[in-house]
C-alpha cells in the first residue's frame, strides 16, 4: 500500500475469531475512545472491525488473547467504496498494552453483573429488573426500574449535570462597588 499506516489504541471487549476454516485469519473488534481523559460527558466511541491475514499472528490474535485486554494495533484502514460495505482496519502489528484481570475464582453461575455504557457503569442483577447506574467515578447516577429506561435515566442525568454546569448563582452575578 501506499499510504500511511495507522495506530490505535483499544479495548478487545470480544472474543477474536477465525477469519477462515483453518484459522490462517483472525477478525475482532476493537473498541477505539477519541480520547484516554475520563470526564462526566457521554464520549463517542467507535468499535472498529480490524483483519489480520498473517497466519502467526493470526493464530496469536485467536489463543492468546481474551476480551478486557488493552491492545494497540498498527494497520491500514480500508474506507468502504459502496455504502453496504463495512470500514475495517488490516492489522500488520499488534502489541497488548495491557491484559485483562484475570478472575481467581469465578462464579459457575454468575448472578449479577457490570456492564459499561459509555463512561457509565450499570449493575444488573438477574434476580431483579432494577438497574444501579454509576459515572465511571463511582459517582451514583440513578436507578432505572429496567434496563431499557437506563438510556432515559442517562439523559435526565446529562441534563442536570449541565444544569449545574451552567448555572451561575445570583450572588455570582451581584458585584459590589469598593468602598470610596
Amino acid at each position: 500500500m501506499d499510504t500511511e499506516p495507522i495506530v490505535l489504541d483499544g479495548l478487545l471487549e470480544e472474543p477474536s475469531v477465525p477469519g477462515g476454516l483453518h484459522g490462517s485469519t483472525a477478525r475482532f473488534r476493537l473498541t477505539v475512545s477519541p480520547t484516554d481523559e475520563r470526564t462526566d460527558e457521554r464520549t463517542d466511541e467507535t468499535l472498529l472491525p480490524c483483519g489480520i491475514t498473517d497466519p502467526e499472528l493470526a493464530h496469536a490474535v485467536i489463543h492468546d488473547l481474551v476480551p478486557g485486554d488493552t491492545l494497540r494495533v498498527t494497520g491500514h484502514l480500508h474506507l468502504p467504496r459502496t455504502p453496504d460495505e463495512p470500514m475495517w482496519l488490516a492489522v500488520t502489528t499488534l502489541a497488548v498494552l495491557e491484559t485483562a484481570p484475570l478472575l481467581t475464582d469465578p462464579a459457575p453461575d454468575p448472578t449479577a453483573v457490570l456492564e459499561r455504557f459509555g463512561p457509565y457503569l450499570c449493575y444488573l442483577d438477574a434476580d431483579t429488573p432494577v438497574v444501579e447506574v454509576f459515572t465511571e467515578t463511582g459517582q451514583p447516577v440513578g436507578t432505572a426500574p429496567d434496563p431499557d429506561k437506563i438510556g432515559a435515566l442517562l439523559d435526565v442525568f446529562e441534563e442536570r449535570q449541565a444544569d449545574q454546569r451552567g448555572h451561575v448563582s445570583d450572588a455570582d452575578q451581584h458585584v459590589t462597588e469598593p468602598p470610596s
